[in-house]
């Protein structure tokens, strides 16, 4: 009998009960949430309390003529400093291992890891 309890639950896991998580998702629920929410609207739990609303993070690609802004998501989550009061600085968060990244002009960019993964989820939340 214990064996056939074991089978039913990885029958279920197997059907889409377990949900494995990417590295970017990991850190957009754990710094991103609060001000752009669970769907990436901008509709996060501290949105209302923000002086400058978040942005709607589904609407990037839509907004750039169908492709995402991957050199421009970047910069903006990477920082512009001295401009906190748009976005936290996430400096220890980025500051880990880096990658080398073609960016859309073809250029290859020494890149944080986080911050190509970030940008890489965010790409899956794009809707038209």
């Amino acid at each position: 009998m214990r064996h056939l309890s074991v089978a039913a639950v990885l029958a279920v896991s197997a059907c889409g009960g377990v949900t494995e998580t990417t590295p970017g998702q990991e850190t957009y629920m754990s710094y991103c949430v609060t001000c752009h929410g669970g769907s990436g609207q901008g509709n996060g739990p501290l949105a209302e309390d923000l002086p400058v609303a978040p942005a709607d993070l589904t609407r990037l690609a839509a907004r750039n003529d169908g492709v995402f802004p991957y050199s421009g998501v970047m910069a903006r989550v990477y920082g512009y400093p001295g401009q906190f009061h748009v976005m936290p600085e996430f400096g220890p968060i980025l500051e880990g291992p880096t990658v080398m990244w073609r960016d859309e002009r073809g250029d290859v960019v020494e890149t944080p890891r986080a911050l190509l993964d970030i940008a890489r989820y965010l790409e899956t939340l794009q809707r038209d």
